[in-house]
């Protein structure tokens, strides 16, 4: 098994304190920045930042569905804001960054889990990353659009 890893940027023109809040708020801006693929929103615990616990169905691909339950952790650290999703019925891992930027701040969101092995592994590590890409491209466009309007 190999680790299967998408990434994607954006800078949004607002402080790093504006978009790290709207990223780790899972009560309001949560659920209206996720884009089509992403269905069937629950808050089971908390709603903003460190302790929260959301679900939700991604699908992925027409034959690619993933019931998701992240349980949220966040590292405020000096060089940067992070928090991390970590799917309880999976390996995935979601990741946003938040750093200061010209002009606002940057944000980068990475996706990543356990592949499959042999030559279904093959065609995962080859094609699920763009099509995570255009996922998170929608997501980040969302938040940027929310923050910013």
């Amino acid at each position: 098994m190999a680790r299967v890893t998408a990434s994607n940027t954006i800078v949004i023109e607002a402080p790093v304190e504006a978009v790290s809040a709207a990223i780790a708020d899972y009560a309001q801006v949560r659920p209206r920045i996720q884009p089509e693929q992403f269905s069937a929103y629950r808050l089971i615990q908390g709603g903003q930042g460190d302790g929260t616990v959301a679900a939700w169905n991604l699908q992925a691909t027409k034959k690619r569905n993933r019931d998701v339950k992240a349980n949220v952790t966040v590292d405020d650290a000096a060089a940067h804001w992070s928090l991390v999703e970590e799917d309880e019925n999976s390996s995935m891992a979601t990741t946003y960054t938040v750093r200061e930027a010209t002009g606002g701040s940057l944000v980068e969101m990475t996706t990543s889990w356990d592949g499959a092995g042999g030559v279904g592994g093959f065609f995962e590590r080859t094609f699920a990353p763009a099509g995570l890409k255009r996922i998170q491209h929608a997501l980040l466009t969302n938040l940027k659009d929310d923050v910013e309007g």
